[in-house]
Protein backbone atom coordinates (compact mmCIF):
# COMPACT_ATOMS: atom_id res chain seq x y z
CA UNK A 1 0.00 0.00 0.00
CA UNK A 2 2.87 2.39 0.79
CA UNK A 3 4.39 1.93 -2.65
CA UNK A 4 1.00 2.60 -4.28
CA UNK A 5 0.58 5.82 -2.28
CA UNK A 6 4.08 6.94 -3.26
CA UNK A 7 3.21 6.46 -6.93
CA UNK A 8 -0.06 8.36 -6.54
CA UNK A 9 1.72 11.28 -4.87
CA UNK A 10 4.44 11.19 -7.55
CA UNK A 11 1.87 11.25 -10.36
CA UNK A 12 -0.04 14.14 -8.75
CA UNK A 13 3.15 16.13 -8.15
CA UNK A 14 4.40 15.45 -11.69
CA UNK A 15 1.04 16.48 -13.18
CA UNK A 16 1.04 19.65 -11.05
CA UNK A 17 4.60 20.37 -12.13
CA UNK A 18 3.71 20.04 -15.82
CA UNK A 19 0.44 21.95 -15.48
CA UNK A 20 1.92 24.88 -13.60
CA UNK A 21 4.92 24.90 -15.94
CA UNK A 22 2.60 25.27 -18.92
CA UNK A 23 0.70 27.99 -17.08
CA UNK A 24 3.96 29.88 -16.49
CA UNK A 25 4.64 30.19 -20.21
CA UNK A 26 1.04 30.62 -21.41
CA UNK A 27 -0.36 33.10 -18.88
CA UNK A 28 -1.01 36.56 -20.28
CA UNK A 29 -0.78 38.22 -16.87
CA UNK A 30 2.80 38.31 -15.46
CA UNK A 31 1.53 38.04 -11.88
CA UNK A 32 -0.39 34.89 -12.76
CA UNK A 33 2.70 33.50 -14.43
CA UNK A 34 4.85 34.22 -11.36
CA UNK A 35 2.30 32.64 -9.03
CA UNK A 36 2.19 29.57 -11.28
CA UNK A 37 5.97 29.40 -11.01
CA UNK A 38 5.61 29.26 -7.22
CA UNK A 39 3.25 26.29 -7.65
CA UNK A 40 5.76 24.68 -10.00
CA UNK A 41 8.57 25.08 -7.49
CA UNK A 42 6.39 23.62 -4.72
CA UNK A 43 5.52 20.56 -6.81
CA UNK A 44 9.22 20.10 -7.58
CA UNK A 45 9.89 20.16 -3.85
CA UNK A 46 7.41 17.29 -3.41
CA UNK A 47 9.26 15.33 -6.11
CA UNK A 48 12.56 16.00 -4.30
CA UNK A 49 11.03 14.72 -1.06
CA UNK A 50 9.96 11.51 -2.80
CA UNK A 51 13.55 11.11 -4.04
CA UNK A 52 14.84 11.45 -0.43
CA UNK A 53 16.30 14.89 -1.08
CA UNK A 54 14.99 16.62 2.02
CA UNK A 55 17.61 19.37 2.01
CA UNK A 56 17.06 20.17 -1.67
CA UNK A 57 13.29 20.22 -1.13
CA UNK A 58 13.64 22.63 1.80
CA UNK A 59 16.02 24.84 -0.18
CA UNK A 60 13.62 24.75 -3.13
CA UNK A 61 10.78 26.09 -1.01
CA UNK A 62 12.75 28.56 1.11
CA UNK A 63 15.13 29.98 -1.48
CA UNK A 64 13.32 29.74 -4.78
CA UNK A 65 9.61 29.72 -3.95
CA UNK A 66 10.25 32.17 -1.11
CA UNK A 67 13.03 34.68 -1.63
CA UNK A 68 13.59 34.58 -5.38
CA UNK A 69 9.88 34.67 -6.21
CA UNK A 70 9.36 37.64 -3.91
CA UNK A 71 12.08 39.40 -5.90
CA UNK A 72 10.39 38.39 -9.19
CA UNK A 73 7.03 39.73 -8.01
CA UNK A 74 8.70 42.95 -6.85
CA UNK A 75 10.32 43.44 -10.26
CA UNK A 76 7.04 42.69 -12.07
CA UNK A 77 5.22 45.21 -9.89
CA UNK A 78 8.02 47.74 -10.35
CA UNK A 79 8.11 47.44 -14.13
CA UNK A 80 4.33 47.53 -14.47
CA UNK A 81 2.98 47.20 -18.01
CA UNK A 82 6.42 47.42 -19.59
CA UNK A 83 7.16 43.79 -18.63
CA UNK A 84 3.99 42.26 -20.04
CA UNK A 85 5.28 40.80 -23.31
CA UNK A 86 9.07 40.94 -23.73
CA UNK A 87 9.04 38.29 -26.49
CA UNK A 88 5.94 39.51 -28.31
CA UNK A 89 6.47 39.48 -32.04
CA UNK A 90 9.49 37.19 -31.75
CA UNK A 91 11.21 35.91 -34.84
CA UNK A 92 10.25 32.69 -36.57
CA UNK A 93 13.70 31.31 -35.69
CA UNK A 94 12.92 31.68 -31.98
CA UNK A 95 9.67 29.75 -32.37
CA UNK A 96 11.26 26.97 -34.43
CA UNK A 97 14.21 26.60 -32.04
CA UNK A 98 11.81 26.39 -29.07
CA UNK A 99 9.91 23.54 -30.71
CA UNK A 100 13.16 21.74 -31.57
CA UNK A 101 14.38 22.09 -27.98
CA UNK A 102 11.09 20.78 -26.58
CA UNK A 103 11.08 17.77 -28.92
CA UNK A 104 14.72 17.02 -28.06
CA UNK A 105 13.98 17.08 -24.33
CA UNK A 106 11.00 14.79 -24.85
CA UNK A 107 13.13 12.36 -26.88
CA UNK A 108 15.88 12.25 -24.24
CA UNK A 109 13.30 11.67 -21.52
CA UNK A 110 11.62 8.85 -23.43
CA UNK A 111 14.96 7.16 -24.15
CA UNK A 112 15.99 7.39 -20.49
CA UNK A 113 12.67 5.99 -19.29
CA UNK A 114 12.85 3.21 -21.89
CA UNK A 115 16.38 2.24 -20.87
CA UNK A 116 15.48 2.32 -17.19
CA UNK A 117 12.44 0.09 -17.63
CA UNK A 118 14.57 -2.38 -19.60
CA UNK A 119 17.29 -2.36 -16.89
CA UNK A 120 19.83 -1.21 -19.47
CA UNK A 121 21.14 1.76 -17.51
CA UNK A 122 24.21 1.38 -15.30
CA UNK A 123 23.97 0.04 -11.78
CA UNK A 124 23.00 2.32 -8.94
CA UNK A 125 25.75 4.32 -7.30
CA UNK A 126 26.80 3.56 -3.75
CA UNK A 127 25.43 6.55 -1.88
CA UNK A 128 26.00 6.91 1.85
CA UNK A 129 23.27 8.11 4.20
CA UNK A 130 25.17 11.39 4.82
CA UNK A 131 24.95 12.26 1.12
CA UNK A 132 22.82 15.36 0.66
CA UNK A 133 22.57 16.14 4.36
CA UNK A 134 22.73 19.82 5.34
CA UNK A 135 26.13 19.30 6.97
CA UNK A 136 27.59 17.62 3.87
CA UNK A 137 26.15 20.24 1.51
CA UNK A 138 27.35 23.10 3.73
CA UNK A 139 30.84 21.61 3.93
CA UNK A 140 31.00 21.33 0.13
CA UNK A 141 29.73 24.89 -0.36
CA UNK A 142 32.23 26.37 2.05
CA UNK A 143 35.26 24.33 0.94
CA UNK A 144 35.34 22.83 -2.55
CA UNK A 145 32.70 25.05 -4.18
CA UNK A 146 33.21 28.35 -2.35
CA UNK A 147 34.04 30.29 -5.53
CA UNK A 148 30.92 29.08 -7.35
CA UNK A 149 28.82 29.85 -4.26
CA UNK A 150 30.13 33.42 -4.11
CA UNK A 151 29.76 33.94 -7.86
CA UNK A 152 26.12 32.89 -7.54
CA UNK A 153 25.55 35.50 -4.85
CA UNK A 154 27.12 38.16 -7.09
CA UNK A 155 24.91 37.10 -10.01
CA UNK A 156 21.80 37.45 -7.80
CA UNK A 157 22.98 40.90 -6.67
CA UNK A 158 23.50 41.96 -10.29
CA UNK A 159 20.01 40.65 -11.14
CA UNK A 160 18.49 42.74 -8.34
CA UNK A 161 20.37 45.86 -9.48
CA UNK A 162 19.34 45.15 -13.07
CA UNK A 163 15.70 44.97 -12.00
CA UNK A 164 15.96 48.38 -10.35
CA UNK A 165 17.75 49.87 -13.38
CA UNK A 166 15.12 48.45 -15.76
CA UNK A 167 12.40 49.87 -13.54
CA UNK A 168 13.85 53.35 -13.49
CA UNK A 169 11.87 55.75 -15.58
CA UNK A 170 13.30 58.59 -17.56
CA UNK A 171 12.22 62.16 -16.90
CA UNK A 172 10.21 62.23 -20.15
CA UNK A 173 8.23 59.11 -19.10
CA UNK A 174 7.51 60.68 -15.72
CA UNK A 175 6.38 63.91 -17.37
CA UNK A 176 4.10 61.99 -19.73
CA UNK A 177 2.36 60.26 -16.80
CA UNK A 178 1.65 63.50 -14.91
CA UNK A 179 -1.87 64.83 -15.29
CA UNK A 180 -2.12 68.05 -17.21
CA UNK A 181 -3.35 70.92 -15.03
CA UNK A 182 -6.44 72.69 -16.30
CA UNK A 183 -5.85 76.43 -16.98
Amino acid sequence: MGNFLTWVIWLLAAAACLGTGLRVVTAANPFSSALSLIGNLASLAVLYLLASGEFVAAAQVLVYAGAVMVMFLFVIAYLGGRADAPWAGGTRLLQVSSVIAAVSLLAVTLVAVGLETGDQLSNEADVTRAFGSPAAVGELFLTDHLLAFEITSIVLLVAAIGGVVLGMRSQSEQDADRPVAAP
